[in-house]
């Protein structure tokens, strides 16, 4: 049995940490053991434990954490409706918490005293899994080989990869930096570096170009209890069911391509292209049901409390106390945001179609433009006369400071 020390290494099969392993043997004294933790990246999991050991991992944990990543992450960030700059969906943000809380059970459970990642020092990802680790185990050492190793490029790391004969998923010439997990894939790199540039159809691997989405639209209804989508079209579906439907549903008629150029954390812009199909319509559906299940002044300041939720998840922040402290109210809103909701889908778009709750607040009765009998229109007089007040005595103030004005000057 070796007595040297272990690194639990988070280990995707990716082209940055198919060459740790190597990496870390000939710079570290340590049994590396690669962990990998399933958050619905599908075929890219295949082979993964017979390269980790080839490349010289002691051992190997795949992990299928996708019912937690769903019940636990994606799901109480639907529930606050975060979307970092109006725009991402947060799809790499929440899933590196839960995989970060997988490797720290893992090193414990081996007595490991290290934990390295193969994110990289220029981007957020660094940050998210090393937060996650500190607020986790704080004795945990951790390495990031970016920050440390002479390898300065992309290029560089086929180089590397090619001369100890460890295959990679990439070229020099299609060199993507791609990150899928079960709600979304993320397109960085390459030629997307520069913003001027188009992203190619051929760049899409999950959602049908707008080119090729049929012509004819599709309707999809969900039924959500207490925030949580738990229906498709009067089926109920487990949570990581319920997305891996959607995502088919969304990506044939191209929706949740979204082409941004994000502020990450470490202070530089970055542009990226997602695709996120089951994201998309669950965001936009449960916004909808909220429109007529939430009271004003709780709708608005929601919104106040999604932004920043949104940036708690994107830094990395999920297991600090505001976090959790933000989530408990947020569930404190949810609670009867419980109905049906239909959405037609169509080349791109996804339009709201119907909504429906026991909890609505929304009344015919009262919004009615044709005669009624519950709202006395006469009654909107004396509230606009005490909502104006203020404005009313401001304009007062101003003649009276103009009149003493002009007859100083006079």
């Amino acid at each position: 049995m070796s007595t040297r020390e272990k690194v639990v290494l988070a280990y995707s099969g990716g082209l940055d940490t198919s060459i740790i392993i190597p990496w870390l043997k000939e710079n570290y004294d340590y049994d590396v053991i690669a962990v990998a933790g399933n958050v619905g990246q599908g075929k890219e999991l295949n082979g993964l434990r017979e390269k980790a050991l080839q490349t010289g991992a002691s051992k190997i944990y795949i992990e299928d954490l996708q019912d937690e990543f769903v019940n636990d992450y994606i799901f109480p960030t639907l529930k606050a409706g975060a979307v970092y700059e109006g725009r991402y969906l947060l799809g790499t943000s929440f899933a590196r918490p839960v995989i970060a809380k997988k490797l720290v059970e893992i090193a414990e459970n081996e007595g490991a005293v290290a934990i390295c990642h193969g994110a990289t020092g220029k981007g957020n990802d660094q940050v998210r899994f090393e937060l996650s680790i500190k607020a986790l185990n704080p004795h945990l050492k951790i390495i990031a080989p970016w920050r440390i190793w002479n390898i300065k490029s992309r290029e560089e790391e086929i180089e590397y990869a090619n001369a100890r004969h460890i295959p990679v998923p990439v070229s020099k010439k299609d060199n993507y930096s791609m990150d899928r997990n079960l709600w979304h894939l993320s397109h960085e790199g390459s030629d997307l570096e520069d913003p001027l540039n188009e992203p190619k159809d051929d760049l899409l691997m999950i959602c049908t170009p707008l080119s090729k989405t049929p012509d004819k639209a599709e309707y999809v209804e969900i039924d959500f209890k207490k925030g949580i989508p738990v229906k498709i079209n009067g089926t109920a579906l487990d949570g990581v069911a319920l997305i891996k439907k959607l995502n088919q549903i969304g990506a044939r008629h191209g929706v949740g391509i979204a082409d941004i150029v994000e502020n990450r954390l470490v202070g530089m812009k970055s542009r990226g292209v997602y695709e996120t199909p089951g994201g998309t319509i669950l965001y936009a559906a449960h916004q909808n049901l909220e429109s007529i299940t939430l009271d004003r002044d709780t709708q608005h300041y929601k919104q106040i409390v999604s932004i920043k939720f949104s940036e708690l998840v994107y830094d990395g922040n999920w297991f600090t106390p505001l976090r959790k402290a933000l989530s408990a109210f947020v569930d404190s809103t949810q609670e009867k945001v419980t109905g049906k909701v239909r959405l037609k889908l169509y080349k791109g778009n996804v339009i709201p179609a119907g909504v429906k709750s026991p909890y609505t607040l929304y009344s015919p009765e009262f919004a009615t433009f044709g005669e009624d009998k519950v709202y006395n229109q006469k009654d909107a007089e004396g509230f606009i006369n005490l909502f104006g007040l203020p404005l009313q005595m401001q304009a007062l103030q101003e003649e009276k400071e103009k009149r003493e004005r002009d007859k100083f000057l006079s």
